[in-house]
């Protein structure tokens, strides 16, 4: 792996990770396009390093939520021991991680499909298809938006987010953009489903890595510039991909990463 690869796979990682483009889908259609080992998921210590820093971005955009969501977690557990599963005895911190549990639980029923995906990612028509299909997804997102906020979102709501979410372990349907479309759809505010999409990032990045860690593989000296580069790379991209997005839920729609999608699935689809 050369520096330029760290580099670019580093800021293609940090950038493609959150702004709902899928970051699975362009790292397997530059692979397929230009080669490259960087590119190709065999280094997998990399590939989990990066998006361990995309991670990082994540805790310092939302530090302030996340600190929130630890003494409601202790608080949580001692009211569901004490027998009191309703949510309205719930503050609003406490119903967050309700949303958030049942916004991750879909997410176990991708190790049943773990084959279908590693398949798909060979196939650059396939991920130029199912961009097409996010870029559908991001409009209809787009129309479904809501005025809710997340603490109000129902379990079963919450799950459905999680559903969208488990599509998006097929390269070319963007995690971010899934969630954040399934969240609109689910009648929550632009922001407030920007908002869910990133705290369920945490656990479904975590949970990503751990499934991978006994493949993990030794870092030798010469590697440890290369990987700091492209950490240090996926942390600034991501940071600013986040803020880019937190912005434009604001001020505007995602019907440029809609158009965005559609070209490049079919570039895919003509060339691939």
């Amino acid at each position: 792996m050369t520096v330029m690869e760290a580099l670019l796979c580093g800021l293609l990682q940090g950038a493609a990770e959150f702004l709902p483009i899928s970051s699975s889908g362009h790292l397997a259609l530059f692979h397929a396009f230009f080669g490259g080992e960087a590119f190709s998921g065999a280094d997998l210590t990399f590939d989990i390093l990066l998006h361990l820093a995309t991670l990082f971005a994540v805790f310092i955009v939302y530090f302030k939520n996340i600190i929130a969501l630890i003494p409601a977690f202790f608080t949580l557990c001692k009211k569901l021991l004490r027998g009191k599963f309703s949510v309205s005895e719930y503050s609003a911190e406490e119903r967050t991680l309700v949303c958030l549990f049942f916004g991750t639980l879909p997410l176990a029923a991708a190790l049943f499909i773990k084959d279908a995906v590693e398949t798909a990612a060979s196939y650059p028509k396939i991920i130029g298809a199912l961009l097409i299909l996010n870029s559908v997804m991001l409009l209809f997102g787009d129309r479904g938006c809501g005025k809710k906020e997340l603490p109000s979102l129902k379990s079963g709501q919450a799950c459905a987010v999680g559903l969208f979410q488990l599509l998006a372990v097929f390269p070319g349907l963007s995690r971010s953009g899934a969630t954040i479309a399934g969240g609109s759809l689910m009648g929550l505010s632009r922001e407030e489903a920007v908002r869910f999409s990133f705290l369920l990032s945490i656990p479904a990045v975590l949970g990503a890595n751990i499934t991978n860690i006994s493949a993990l593989g030794e870092i030798s000296r010469a590697s440890l510039p290369l990987y700091a580069l492209g950490m240090a790379a996926a942390l600034v991209s991501g940071l600013a991909a986040i803020k880019l997005l937190i912005f434009i839920s604001k001020k505007s729609n995602f019907r440029i990463f809609a158009c965005y999608c559609a070209l490049l699935g079919a570039v895919s689809l003509l060339f691939g």
